[in-house]
């Protein structure tokens, strides 16, 4: 059986082994395809893998032999579910490869802003320690996290670990979710996102991109925050509305953001937050860690293996 994988380079730049695969089915790795060059590539293959590279119904249909669409990450909107239903193809994502890894991430900019790490090193870089008349000195503020009120919007399993670590911190952790019911045991307290908002000194954001998160933080949930407080976005781009959070930025109305995702990804030149005040912006990579990608290619192994012995796994459209 035929597989190509379309753009396989963020997955493996070449530091891991599509061996696994390969032993499994004749496999064509690309890089990267562009969007013009999808339908030639994919032709002929039963199957075809994406990370980023949009499946819409219009390639789908120019691809009749097309019998399962892997992906090589736990979200699947770039692909028309709709119409791989209607002709019988499974879809199989990755999920829960990542939770450690985005949790880490998350708490990397929780005490990049808390701890001013990067800003009082570069500082000694410079000479300023040097020519300090006393042992210490400090560039911007710092503050503990301890007693510190951690509010995570969605509580999935990544949200689950945010909260974890909060907690070993000596945070307080609220959270908001559409179903706390779900949630009986959990060692936080839920409330409705008015509330988040109002009340935390972090913010974690931990939901799909769906029609009603789109735009979620928006200029009145930002209105709603601390003028102290930080917001930290792993999840998806599009949740947050970036000229409302740009503006919050350079008005001072919060005091600060952490953001692996934008609403396009590589962003644009004229992306607001490129050049927003006190706003640290990293090229998603909180699921990137060696041993996370590695986790992600041993289930994609599974996945592809699953499908070739007739019973699908981790199948999000049947």
């Amino acid at each position: 059986m035929k597989a190509v994988i379309l753009d396989g380079f963020c997955e493996n730049p070449g530091d891991l082994s599509w061996d696994g695969v390969a032993n499994l089915c004749e496999l064509t790795v690309y890089d990267r395809t562009q969007p013009q060059d999808v339908v030639a590539r994919a032709q002929g293959a039963q199957i075809v893998v994406v990370n980023k590279v949009p499946l819409t119904r219009e390639i789908i249909e120019q691809l009749p032999d097309l019998r399962f669409v892997g992906i090589l990450a736990t979200g699947y909107n770039i692909i028309d579910i709709e119409c791989c239903s209607e002709r019988g193809i499974p879809v199989a994502n990755i999920p829960a490869y990542s939770t450690d890894s985005v949790a880490q991430y998350v708490f990397s900019f929780i005490l990049a802003h808390a701890s001013k790490v990067s800003e009082h090193s570069a500082a000694v870089h410079a000479g300023a320690w040097t020519a300090c008349p006393d042992f210490t000195f400090r560039v911007a503020p710092i503050c503990e996290i301890a007693g510190k009120t951690l509010g995570i919007v969605g509580y999935g399993k990544i949200g689950q670990k945010v909260a974890a670590i909060g907690k070993a911190f000596g945070m307080r952790v609220v959270a908001f979710t559409a179903h706390p019911e779900k949630y009986a045991q959990a060692q936080v307290e839920f409330v409705s996102l008015d509330t988040l908002a109002a009340q935390s000194d972090f913010i974690s954001l931990h939901c799909p991109l769906t029609k009603d998160t789109q735009g979620l933080v928006n200029e009145e949930f930002l209105a709603k925050m601390k003028k102290d407080a930080f917001l930290v976005n792993t999840s998806r781009g599009p949740v947050v509305d970036e000229q409302a959070l740009a503006d919050a930025l350079n008005e001072d109305r919060i005091a600060g953001a952490g953001l692996d995702v934008l609403s396009t990804e590589p962003p644009k030149a004229d992306n607001p937050l490129l050049t927003a005040k006190n706003c640290y912006i990293t090229p998603h990579i909180a699921w990137a860690p060696l041993e996370t990608r590695q986790r992600l290619m041993d289930i994609f192994e599974e996945n592809i293996r699953a499908f070739l012995n007739g019973k699908p796994i981790n199948v999000v459209n049947m």
